[in-house]
């Protein structure tokens, strides 16, 4: 009975909704107080059975929940037959209830519009080497699947045969088509908009990045920030207080009605909802703008950052470096190919500029491979010691670099290059200047946050002071700092951590995870790599720096919002109760109309986030969320 009572709530409400219209229709249009008395107690008594089940549940578990206070508030009006009041206060709390789930279902609209996206079948190469539609749980890693126009990728996976343009709005939260080629990698969920390829998958079902993200927008929405979690405990207390009051009330005045009024008007129902609602919606639009906020606490600091450190290659820069200029010393011929060898065996962005620019040429086997960390490669090369790298491994190498060498040096640096340095047994022989480009648009974005509010921007980079400054010169940084080994970085943020500051940290997520787990707020840059998804706070889902623009005003306008909830929530209850002793119109059913009034205000006022997002204006982004009056 209970099961099947609970599972009807919605079509008791709309019954007793029913009854009530008949009632007034008996009372005011045919002066038949009969009909009228009867269909309000049956509205009374359908009405409150689904809630009186909730309470007694709540109180199993020793909670004093707003479904207790309701029942013996309509339970008290109904015995001292004041049946109208009973029945109009039972069908507003379980209207209520039912629009409060409708709503709040649109606040979690980023999880159903993910999950709806998330593919389900593949097209499978068979052992006859036809390709059949499978489910998508029948993939393996390995096997090779077809991708047709207008389907979706149904794995992680790399192309191997064919090209064509991918929408990878899924992932990123930009619609532009992506080219893809043999060799390229694509995502789940994405869609191929044009031409067939057919691709290895790498990773499948939930270990794929659109199953990560989904997993962990859901996490996020589901867990409970320091404010909600004291809310809870607060509400705790708060009820059982409101009951003992109305308690006190009723044995000062004897009067009845008013105690069982004051059970209404102290509901905290609006109090309850209104943080996890804007949490709720702000991660939800997060994820539709390839913004991933893990958890509901990261909200809150990050909404008070006020310092934010950025590594410098892949973050600021494309992290795609090309070599600009070059020089040997002596006969370098044979060293270029020790040069090519050596950095073969590394996947530093620098490395893939040397051999893109040394294109085919002679490699030879490596031996005794020994990577200097902040410093560059030292190996055996066809019986020769060669060393790869910057000045300090130069250095610590004993290489004796000449006037020249260091008059290139210098000026290789003040241009704005990352250096290359090869030494075989000891002698400097070549010299390679590369520069990487900064990426379009980071100069607008950076002075979207300083509009936001954040005060210092600073670089932190293992690359030489020379070339950062010129990074920091040109995009307007607050401080700018090279030569710097991880633990150097991790260090300088400790340093600013104690000084008071909240501090973020913006890196790519691998060479950066100690800053990253560090930092107050951990900033991932990436296509959602392994890494960056469990070492960071918040990751952005590809690698277009006005996300984190986005990302800060959302986190600093879902903060705004919570405080603006709150606020309403106290003021209706203690707007409530104060009516209750200062004027003669407040009783059951205003109040709870006013009462489930205000869940629905917050719950609105939450969901303007859904709709939240920058706007350019001039050269600059600005919020555009209106805010109401409360928050003035």
């Amino acid at each position: 009975m209970q099961k099947f009572i609970l599972s009807h709530k919605n079509l008791i409400t709309l019954l007793s909704g029913i009854l009530i219209a008949i009632g007034f229709i008996a009372h005011f249009g045919f002066s038949n107080e009969m009909v009228f008395n009867v269909a309000f107690i049956i509205a009374s008594i359908i009405g409150v059975a689904p809630i009186a089940l909730q309470a007694i549940s709540a109180l199993k578990v020793k909670v004093v929940s707003i479904d207790v206070l309701v029942t013996i508030a309509v339970i008290g009006a109904f015995f001292i037959q004041n049946y109208e009041e009973s029945a109009i206060v039972t069908f507003l709390f379980l209207f209520g209830a039912w629009l409060e789930a409708r709503t709040l279902n649109s606040t979690r609209s980023a999880i159903k519009e993910l999950t709806e996206m998330a593919p389900e079948v593949a097209f499978k190469q068979m052992e006859n080497g036809e390709f059949e539609e499978v489910d998508i749980w029948d993939v393996d890693e390995g096997d090779i699947l077809q991708v047709r126009t207008g389907g979706k990728v149904p794995v992680d996976g790399t192309v191997i045969v064919g090209e064509g343009h991918v929408n990878e709005a899924s992932i990123t939260g930009e619609a532009d088509p992506v080219r893809k080629e043999v060799d390229s990698d694509v995502f789940a969920g994405t869609i191929l908009e044009n031409g067939t390829v057919q691709i290895r998958a790498n990773r499948v079902g939930e270990d794929t990045t659109f199953g990560k993200i989904i997993e962990l927008v859901e996490e996020a929405q589901d867990s409970k920030s320091e404010a909600e979690r004291f809310i809870d405990q607060f509400s705790k207390w708060y009820t059982p207080a409101v009951l003992i009051l109305s308690l006190v009330v009723w044995f000062i005045t004897k009067d009845i009605e008013l105690a069982i009024t004051i059970l209404v008007l102290g509901c905290p129902g609006a109090l309850v909802i209104g943080v996890p609602v804007s949490n709720v919606a702000g991660i939800g639009n997060g994820a539709r703008h390839g913004v991933l906020l893990k958890g509901s606490e990261v909200i809150r600091d990050f909404s008070h950052v006020d310092t934010i450190l950025f590594d410098k290659t892949g973050t600021l820069t494309v992290g795609n470096p090309e070599v600009a200029e070059s020089k040997t010393y002596g006969d370098a011929k044979q060293s270029l190919s020790y040069l090519a060898s050596v950095e073969k065996e590394s996947d530093h962005p620098l490395a893939k500029a040397v051999l893109s620019e040394l294109g085919d040429i002679q490699i030879y086997d490596v031996e005794e491979t020994d990577v200097v960390k902040g410093g560059g490669i030292v190996a055996q090369v066809d019986g020769h010691r060669v060393a790869v790298g910057n000045v300090a491994l130069m250095e610590k190498e004993n290489v004796v670099l000449s006037t020249e060498a260091r008059r290139d040096v210098e000026a290789f640096e003040r241009r704005g290059n990352s250096l290359v340095l090869t030494a075989v047994d000891g002698e400097l022989k070549s010299l390679m200047g590369i520069r990487d480009q900064i990426r379009p648009g980071v100069k607008q974005d950076l002075q979207a946050m300083r509009d936001l509010g954040v005060k210092n921007l600073v670089v932190l980079s293992g690359d030489n002071q020379g070339t950062v400054d010129l990074v920091a010169k040109e995009l307007g940084l607050t401080e700018a700092h090279g030569n710097l080994l991880p633990e150097d970085k991790s260090a300088y943020l400790k340093k600013l951590q104690e000084q008071g500051q909240i501090v973020a940290f913006v890196g790519d997520g691998v060479n950066d995870s100690p800053s990253l787990a560090l930092a107050d707020i951990g900033i991932a840059m990436g296509a959602g790599t392994d890494v960056a998804i469990e070492t960071s706070d918040v990751v952005l889902m590809n690698s277009d720096m006005s996300r984190l623009p986005h990302a800060i005003g959302l986190t600093k306008a879902i903060f705004r919002n919570m405080l603006q909830n709150i606020i309403i929530a106290i003021g209706v209850v203690l707007v409530l109760l104060a009516s209750v002793f200062y004027s003669d119109w407040m009783n059951m059913s205003i109040g709870m109309l006013v009462h489930e009034g205000s869940i629905l205000v917050v719950i609105l006022n939450g969901m303007r986030l859904l709709r939240y997002r920058l706007k350019e204006k001039g050269s600059t982004k600005q919020v555009t969320i209106k805010e109401p009056t409360t928050a003035k």
